[in-house]
């Protein structure tokens, strides 16, 4: 997958998950793999500059806490700005996508 797409929507998949719950790095790696068919494979040093620029612009915040195995794990949690940023995102997604949409089926013409 071309790194330039994903790119344009990491903010949006990862905003997305966290308005479900919080998640730790590696849990959002893996669920924005299982639920893109692998589609997705974020490499944590690819994932944790986001989340660090994320939370510099105040739209996630991070906490520790200890995971289900027990061991401490830092968490990030989706802020008020980050879903206000999450709606904005998703508003320009879907115009971006639908208008791409309309330019693939052009006037009546099937995109092959």
């Amino acid at each position: 997958m071309d790194k330039g797409l994903i790119g344009g929507s990491t903010f949006l998949m990862v905003l997305s998950l966290l308005q479900e719950k919080d998640y730790y790095g590696y849990q959002i790696i893996k669920e924005i793999e299982l639920r893109s068919n692998q589609v997705f494979q974020f490499k944590e040093g690819t994932l944790y500059p986001v989340l660090h620029r994320m939370e510099s612009q105040g739209l996630v915040k991070s906490y520790k806490a200890k995971a289900e195995t027990g061991k401490e794990r830092k968490y990030y949690q989706i802020t008020t700005k980050g879903k206000t940023q999450l709606a904005d995102e998703r508003k320009q997604w879907n115009e971006f996508t639908g208008s791409v949409q309309k330019v693939l089926g052009g006037a009546g013409y099937a995109c092959t």
